[in-house]
Order: structure tokens, then sequence, then C-alpha cells
């Protein structure tokens, strides 16, 4: 700036000395401005975006010295979910006192800085983790602190996510309220006046929200939080909200973005902080409150107030509001209301649902709209949610109009190909009978794009008409060029490597080509593998369970293939990843017959040592071995003898080796039958699970178990690879139930007089005296025994007892006799 426009001194001092008075004045106005409005009072105004001074901290920042305090709050709380396993171990220690002291404290710091601490990029964070470990009470306050600034956290970016985290947490304590389970009342709670029920706080977040529905849908923050809040109202119809990034759920309505759920996880687990709670919260079953459906509907009617049918359907393209728009569909179809003039489901359908009031048998004119719906990708999730919401009344046209004569190319599409396979799902047999035709010579090009979803979902669906099955499978192998018969013995292999059958020869000579010369490659340098073209494939194997699921007749066709490849393929199936869960829907499909599974359970004799070897392939022997009747069990049994030491020694087929006992088949064969038919007839209920993890799960199962292989022959003693784990187990239950042993002595000598008579009976008809033998001797040694035999050395206990109360009556009175003893 050039010198001579510069000025010395003070800018604008007179102003600023005069700016006292007028502030006073302007304050004095602003003061008769914002008198209370009429409406609750627990609702803030929202001020101009002209007051806010920084939108990133609408309510101010956080001081330096609370946030380093909060950051070693959050250090604390991640040690201690570090350690948490450890100090399960100690019984003696009570971790939740310390702890309950710490998180107390903490929540005395966080008193009035609640909205502070959300909108803060740091602490927001550490208040979310915070959240797990409130309990009721602090959760309601917490809430309530919060109140009536929902709608401006729900736009900020940090804060946002502090809302999704209390929505989640928050449906553990509404299931609670609404069974009448609610926390005991503090004592400074009346000074301070009532506080709501968490029910309550959410029934007046949804008031407080409502409002301005229409543009926190389109919010990329204020969205996830309207998500939260549905899946929180309608979890009947939606899905839990801890749920809701599941994979098994049948809609996938995720709270949190996907850039949100990669910060999330690396910020490490988020859960309670006191031992026992999380458990205590898995077990009781959930509630829901009555007024959350109406507060669900309500959602649905204000956005089709608030908004016309273009804006609806401006929507469905939306990234941010397309998910938003699917949950209120689906709220809307289960209420029934969607089958109307002028619902949400009317103005994304383009009206059709009021022509079919109007003109119920006049055809629906097609939509150019919808049309485009079924190519978009962030749209055709929303087509999915009406094709399989949409009233019956509905779906027929709707079908007819948009699906039939353009199937060819839409089951090719790389987007259209899901639609069409969530509609094939509705199909009757008629319109399913009609697709097949259409798509027959277009089976090729499917496999070819890899939209394998389509044939998989006429499958399942001709599984469940039990109608069009041979057609459903003639699509299926003309698909791979499967015609003859002995193109039928590689419909597996095409199938699972998804190629076809012309292509995977090619594939199989390629890739011996390619071992010979890694065989003679000298080369010392690692070179990046390259993609084996014969690795199975997920939507391979997906085809196959489904195709597993037929009627009888139509299965045989991936059994036969099955046989037919031969037991060395068979088992390199069973050691992968993806293609052993086709082995294990062999077993597990209750439309194969018996006899078939029979067959290949026997198809592993003579290879059950190399099956069982291996991580994946365990698991298959398990399942195997869980099937098998006793006459088969034998037979794998003794074909596994020869390689029993070999099966001990391997880290995965010991455990496959542990239930088959082959010392007592050694020694006593009928034995060893009867005991594994009661083990068969104990873990009836569920064949299909493998043997070790029935064992493992139910402890009941496990003393059984142990007590069949302990009650042998007479005079036997037996040694097996599995003594030492029993040995272990039966520690730890002596360590789990330890009571004093001198109230038991007492307890078992009680016992013993009561039921002397029904004793006495019982041994006077025992008259086996090798059976009392082999008894006393593993009393001696210290084994497990069963209610029964502790029943029955009732006396030796009783004679234990009165040695003990001798020997005190025996010894002498004065010192000296002790320390003679000592001595002696």
């Amino acid at each position: 700036m050039p010198r001579e426009n510069r000025k010395r001194g003070k800018k604008h001092k007179k102003k600023t000395e005069e700016v006292p008075d007028g502030h006073q004045d302007a304050g004095v106005h602003l003061e008769e401005q914002e008198k209370p409005e009429a409406g609750p009072s627990w609702i803030v105004p929202a001020h101009d975006a002209s007051d806010a001074t920084d939108p990133n901290a609408p309510f101010g920042y956080v001081d330096a010295e609370v946030k380093a305090y909060f950051r070693t709050v959050d250090v604390q709380i991640r040690e201690w979910q570090d350690e948490r396993a450890v100090v399960e171990e100690n019984a003696d220690v009570d971790p939740n006192e310390d702890r309950r002291m710490f998180f107390v404290a903490a929540l005395s710091e966080m008193s009035g800085k609640e909205k502070q601490l959300a909108t803060d990029p740091d602490c927001s964070t550490i208040l979310e983790r915070m959240v797990h470990s409130m309990d009721d009470f602090v959760r309601r306050v917490f809430m309530d602190r919060i109140s009536g600034s929902f709608e401006q956290l729900s736009r900020h970016r940090f804060a946002s996510h502090v809302c999704q985290t209390l929505l989640t947490v928050a449906a553990d304590t509404v299931s609670r309220e609404a069974r009448g389970v609610f926390p005991p009342e503090s004592e400074s709670q009346g000074e301070e006046g009532e506080l709501r029920t968490l029910t309550q706080l959410t029934l007046d977040m949804c008031d407080e929200l409502l409002p301005s529905l229409s543009s926190l849908v389109l919010d990329p923050f204020a969205s996830h939080v309207i998500r939260a809040l549905l899946l929180l109202l309608a979890p009947d119809v939606l899905g839990r909200v801890d749920d809701a990034n599941a994979s098994n759920r049948s809609h996938n309505f995720s709270v949190r973005s996907k850039k949100s759920a990669a910060y999330k996880a690396r910020q490490g687990p988020m859960k309670s902080v006191f031992v026992g709670e999380e458990a205590e919260q898995q077990k009781a079953s959930k509630s829901i409150p009555k007024e959350f459906r109406g507060a669900a509907s309500s959602f649905v009617a204000a956005l089709r107030e608030q908004l016309g049918e273009n804006e609806v359907r401006a929507l469905a393209a939306n990234q941010v509001a397309s998910p938003v728009l699917q949950m209120l569909l689906e709220l809307e179809a289960a209420y029934g209301e969607a089958d109307a003039p002028g619902s949400i489901m009317d103005h994304v359908l383009v009206g059709l649902i009021t022509s079919l009031h109007h003109k119920p048998e006049a055809p629906a004119p097609e939509s150019d709209y919808l049309m485009t719906l079924l190519r978009d990708p962030t749209a055709s999730h929303l087509l999915e949610t009406l094709v399989s919401r949409s009233p019956e009344r509905v779906f027929a046209p709707l079908w007819q109009t948009y699906f039939v004569g353009k199937l060819a190319r839409l089951a090719v599409h790389p987007v259209a190909n899901y639609v069409v396979a969530k509609a094939f799902e509705r199909l009757g047999a008629d319109q399913l009978q009609a697709a097949l035709q259409e798509l027959q010579g277009v089976g090729g090009k499917i496999v070819k794009n890899a939209r394998t979803g389509v044939l998989r979902a006429l499958v399942d669906r001709s599984a469940v008409l039990q109608n069009c099955v041979q057609s459903v499978i003639e699509l299926v192998s003309s698909a791979f060029d499967i015609s003859t018969e002995e193109d039928n013995k590689l419909f597996v292999p095409c199938l699972l490597v998804l190629k076809p059958l012309a292509e995977y020869q090619r594939a199989v000579e390629a890739a011996s080509k390619d071992t010979k010369e890694a065989k003679d490659d000298s080369l010392q340098h690692k070179r990046r593998k390259p993609e084996n073209p014969l690795e199975a494939k997920t939507q391979g194997a997906l085809l196959l369970q489904s195709i597993l699921r037929l009627p009888a007749p139509h299965v045989e066709v991936v059994l036969n293939s099955l046989q037919a490849i031969g037991t060395d393929e068979v088992i390199k199936m069973a050691h992968n990843a993806t293609s052993s869960r086709v082995l294990d829907a062999v077993l597990e499909s209750p439309t194969v017959p018996h006899k078939d599974k029979g067959k290949f359970v026997m198809t592993f004799l003579g290879h059950y040592h190399i099956l069982a070897d291996d991580r994946i392939g365990s698991r298959v022997a398990e399942r195997c071995w869980a099937f098998a009747d006793t006459y088969l069990k034998e037979k794998i049994a003794r074909s596994v003898i020869p390689h029993e030491h070999a099966l001990a020694g391997s880290a995965f087929g010991k455990f496959f080796a542990r239930p088959l006992s082959l010392h007592i088949l050694q020694r006593d064969p009928e034995r060893w039958k009867t005991m594994q038919a009661a083990n068969k007839a104990a873990a009836a209920p569920s064949p299909a699970a493998g043997a070790n993890a029935q064992l493992r799960a139910d402890p009941s199962q496990r003393s059984k178990a142990h007590v069949a292989q302990t009650a042998g022959a007479p005079g036997e003693t037996h040694v097996s690879t599995s003594d030492e784990s029993q040995k272990k187990a039966e520690k730890r239950a002596r360590k789990a139930h330890s009571q004093d042993e001198i109230d038991a002595l007492f307890e078992a000598t009680l016992g013993k007089k009561v039921k002397k008579a029904e004793l006495a009976t019982a041994n006077a008809t025992e008259g086996d005296s090798h059976r009392k033998h082999e008894e006393k001797e593993k009393s001696e040694k210290g084994k497990s025994k069963s209610k029964k035999r502790k029943e029955r050395d009732g006396e030796s206990e009783d004679r234990s007892l009165q040695d003990v109360l001798g020997a005190i009556r025996a010894a002498p009175k004065d010192d000296k006799g002790h320390k003679k003893k000592r001595t002696h």
C-alpha cells in the first residue's frame, strides 16, 4: 500500500466506543423478538444462518483441557475392552466397581457440554464409545440434554454419528421400557423436574424432525439419522437396528455409509466396558412400544404431504435419499397403505395404482421413467423394493408391462438382472413357464456375462412352486452347453467354475500344461501367480446348492456328477472353502434321498484320513460322521484305524478322530456300537451338525459321551488320545462347582441315609461282583461318576467320614502328642 494512503492509530476507535449503547438497545430489541412461541417448551427455535458464528461448531468449541481429559477417558476405555477377557477369569475381583466410579466421573465432566462434545471432531468418537456403556437412566439423561436440537445435530458432520449410535443402543432400553422395566429414580430427579422415558423422548424426537423431513432426507448426514430412527420405530418390518448391516437379512438398509463404516472399524470395537451386560442384553427378548407404529406411519404421511409426485420420483435416483425412500415404501406396504391412490408407491409407479382403481381392465401404459429405473445403479434398488412389496393386483400389470417380452435383454443387463431376479420370486406357475420359454437360447449369454443370479432365482422359484422343474434344469444345462449323458459327468465342475463345457475342457488342458512348465521352471525369484481359471466361484456354488433343494428326481444330475468325477476331485472340492458348501448341501438338503446320502458318505471310505487332514475338509468329514448310522460309522472307523497315529498328530484330523473312539472299537466292538447308537440318539435333533461341535456346545451331551466311554468291560482301563482333554474338562468342571469338601461330604451322607432302602434294593438286585470291583477302582482313581454311581458309592463315602471322625477322637489332646505325631 502507498505510504500516503496509510493511517496511524486504531481503526474505527470512535465507533467501538459507541457500540455498547447501541448493542444494549439491540439486545432489548432481540429480547422482544425472541418471545416463546406456541408449542412444546423443549424445542429450541433454530437460529438464522447469519447468526451462526461457525457452522462446524454451532454450540461452541470444547476447551483444550476438557478435550485432553476425554482423550484419557478414551484410552482407558480402550484398555478395559482389551483386558476384558483377562479380568473375567478372576471371579474374586469385581471389575465393574472401579469402572463405574471412573465412568461417573467422566459423565459429571460431560454434564452441560453434551452438544459441544457431539460436534467436536475428536470428542464425538469418544462420546459414541461412552454411549455403549451407559445404563438406561444415563441414556435418558443424555438424550434429554440434547433434545430440542436434534435437527441441527442431525445435519452436523460429527454429531450425526453420535445420534445414530444413540438410536442404535436405545433399542435395548426401549424394549425394557415396553416390558415395564425401569431404572430406579434418582434423588435429584424431583428437583430438576420429571425425566421423560426414552420411549417418550424418541416420540418427541419424531415430532421435532417431521416438519423438516423433506429436507432431511436429502441431507448427506441427516438422512442416516432418519434411517436409524425408522429402524428403531419399526424393527418388525425393517429389521433390528443392531442387525442393520448384517448380510443375512432380506433388506439391506445400512445405517452408516461405507466411508463411515470403514472409519468406525478403524476405531476398534465399541461395546460396553461393564462385564456381563452384553450377555444379558442378548438373552432378553425384544419388545416394541405400541406408540412406535403410529410414529413410523406419520413419517410416511409427512413425506406424502410435503412432496409432490415429481419430487418423490426425483428422490429415487438420489444416492442419499433413495435408501430412505425404500424404507418408507416398506413401511407403507407393511401397514397396508400402498394400495391407495396418491400413496408414495403410486407416485413412484407414475400413477399405476390410481389407474387400476379407476380402470381395472385397461392395460397400463409403459413409462420411460420406470424403464430408466431398471438400468440405473442407484434407482434399481428402489425398483427391487417396488417389485417385492407391491400388492398382487399391482404386480401383475407391472410384470406384464415392463418385463414380458424384454427378459432376453434385461436378464443380461449388468443392473437390470438384479430386478429381474427379484421379480422371479413372485411369479406364478403360468408366468414362470412363459419366462422359461422367453429365455430359451439366452442361457449362454447369461453365463458368459456372469448373471447367474437370474438362473438361481428360477431354480428357487420352481422349487417353491414344485412346477417347471425339468424345464429349469434343461435351461441351466443348455446355458453350460451340456446336452448328453457323457457331458452330465462334468455338470458340477462346469457350474462350479461358471464356464461352458468346451471352455472348461480347454482350461483343464491349459492348467495341466502350466503345471508341467512350473515343475521345469528353474527361476529363483518369486513371480506373481496368475488367476486360476479353475477356481471355484461363489455364484456357481450357490447355484448348485439351489439345484440340490429341488425335488428328488431332479437332484440326480448333481449326485451322478459327483460320483463320476472321482474321489480325488471330490476331496479337492472338500478342501476348498467355497466348493465344500456344495458337499454340505448334499447332506443337509431334505430332498436328497437317504440312500444317496449314504452313497456319498461311502465315497470317502479309505480316504477319510486325507479328507480330515485339512481345515475345511475336517468339517466335511465331521458332517459325514454325524450323518452315518452305526453300520456306516463302523466302516468309517475301521478304515481309519491304520492311520490312527497320523490323525492324532494332525492339527485338524485329531478333532475328527476323537469321537471315533478307535481304542474301544479295537477292544470291545459291541460296546462301541452301543455307545455310538446312544450318541446318535442324543444328537438326533441336529443330524447334520458336526459331532465335535455338538459336544462343545452342549455340556450335557459331553458328559453323556464321557460316561458312555468310561462305562467299559469289567477290569478294563482305557487309554486314548482324548483322555487328556477329558481330564481337563473334568478339572474345569470341578473348579466351576467348587464347594466346601466337608459340606459336600455331609450332604452326600445325609442323602445316603434318606435313600438307604432304595440303595439297598439296588445293591441287592445288582449281583455283579466284577462291576462293583471296577467301580471301586474308578472311585479310587478319582474319575468322574454319574449320579447313580455316586448313590451306589454312598457307603464308601460314609466309611470315609467315620474314619475321619475316628481319627479325630483318637488324636491326643495335649501338644506333646501332636509333636510326637509330627516327628513320627
